[in-house]
Formats: C-alpha cells, sequence, structure tokens
C-alpha cells in the first residue's frame, strides 16, 4: 500500500527537522562541498555529522561522490534551496508578527496583567 502524500511530506519535514540538517544544506546551496569543509562550519563532532549526511542521503536530499581523494557532498535538487528560501522568508513573517503583538501588548497599559 502506497504511503499517503500528507505522511510522506512529514517525514520529509522530521528529516529537515535537526539544526546539523538544516546548517549543512545552507552550505550546499553555493555548490557541493567536501566533508572536511562542512566539518569546519559546523559545529559538531565528526560521527555526528556523518550520521546527520547519512540521514540526508537516505532521505535523497544530498548525494555523494569521491573527487580524488574528497568525500564530495551536493544537493540533490535546486528545490532543496527554494525550500530553504521559504522557511527563511515564513520565519521572517512569523517572528514580525510576535514582534508586533510584542509591542501591542507593552504598549496596552489598560489591562491589568
Amino acid at each position: 500500500m502506497p504511503v499517503p502524500l500528507h505522511q510522506a511530506k512529514a517525514e520529509l519535514f522530521r528529516t529537515l527537522g535537526h539544526p546539523a540538517r538544516i546548517r549543512v544544506l545552507e552550505l550546499l546551496q553555493n555548490g557541493p562541498r567536501p566533508v572536511r569543509d562542512l566539518l569546519a562550519e559546523i559545529d559538531v563532532e565528526a560521527s555526528n555529522l556523518s550520521q546527520q549526511l547519512a540521514v540526508l542521503r537516505r532521505a535523497g536530499i544530498v548525494t555523494s561522490y569521491r573527487d580524488g581523494s574528497l568525500v564530495m557532498y551536493r544537493l540533490s535538487t535546486t528545490h532543496v534551496a527554494d525550500l530553504l528560501a521559504v522557511g527563511r522568508r515564513l520565519l521572517g513573517e512569523l517572528l514580525t508578527d510576535r514582534d508586533e503583538l510584542l509591542v501591542q501588548l507593552r504598549s496596552d497599559t489598560t489591562t491589568p496583567s
């Protein structure tokens, strides 16, 4: 029996739900990077980065290949970068709305706390 679309989407978002994985994807937006460069940019142990890259690879979000002695990673599709950009815009809007609410709450002196 095929997996329902909403379940597949939920699994995709669960896969994206780790800060190190998001950071990897952000770094790969500008093109392929070797593991050593990713490790230098992300504050995690090498074994943890390896685990996070494996999760992204199993999900098909990134691909890897060898370039000489280097293991390189790249986004599997440009849609990953698009998703990150939408997430950034959405987060900006959500935080703006919260800031506006906070200003309203602080300026409302007629209602007791």
